[in-house]
């Protein structure tokens, strides 16, 4: 059995290096992440940002119990940042994109904007599970108490995907397809799903 916990700000640091891990091959991250001798600074860069500033302040972020997955998770309500708040990233996403690859950054955000769900919801922003504890259920144990608060609540989730091989996993979980995002001339393209409320 697969114990999952909320995280708290003492986790920070292991759930950077999780996703880190769990990402570090992701044709979509890579295509926002500088790709020069900084990418792995980028890459932490990147998560931390979101983990602490988007995820962690509503208090759904998952962990395993030993930090071998995470899932970050933001209620509907929360889900768009205010134009402060990303005036106050910006340095940090400069420092993981790289100044060339802050315009990709800005041109995602603004197209995943236009696409995102208006209803209420439980918008899964990312979950990951270290390489070397795959296939253990962890990923699924994960998803479960959100998935079931939405049953309970009766809203949707909703989630980007950036991997075709993880669309049987999802749909495993009552995720569906709803369309095909293309957010820059040379990017990977993201697969939106959304879940229905069961039962």
């Amino acid at each position: 059995m697969v114990f999952i916990r909320k995280a708290t700000t003492g986790d920070v640091d292991q759930i950077v290096q999780t996703l880190c891990k769990a990402f570090i091959e992701d044709a979509f991250i890579n295509y926002l992440i500088r790709q020069d001798g900084k990418k792995e600074q980028g890459f932490k860069i990147f998560f931390e940002k979101i983990l602490t500033e988007s995820s962690l302040p509503y208090h759904e972020v998952l962990i395993s119990d030993k930090c071998e997955g995470a899932a970050l998770w933001i209620p509907s309500e929360h889900v768009k940042m205010s134009l402060w708040k990303q005036i106050l990233l910006l340095p940090s996403m400069i420092k993981a994109t790289g100044m060339r690859g802050v315009n990709r950054m800005l041109a995602c955000a603004d197209e995943l904007n236009k696409f995102h769900p208006r209803e209420k919801h439980y918008y899964l922003y990312f979950i990951g599970v270290d390489p070397e504890y795959r296939k253990q259920g962890i990923a699924s144990a994960l998803l479960k108490p959100v998935l079931e608060r939405c049953d309970l609540e009766g809203c949707g989730a909703y989630l980007e995907n950036t991997n075709p091989d993880n669309y049987a996993f999802y749909e495993r979980h009552a995720f569906q397809i709803v369309r095909e995002i293309i957010v820059g001339k040379h990017a990977p393209p993201l697969w939106a799903m959304w879940r229905y409320p069961q039962g």
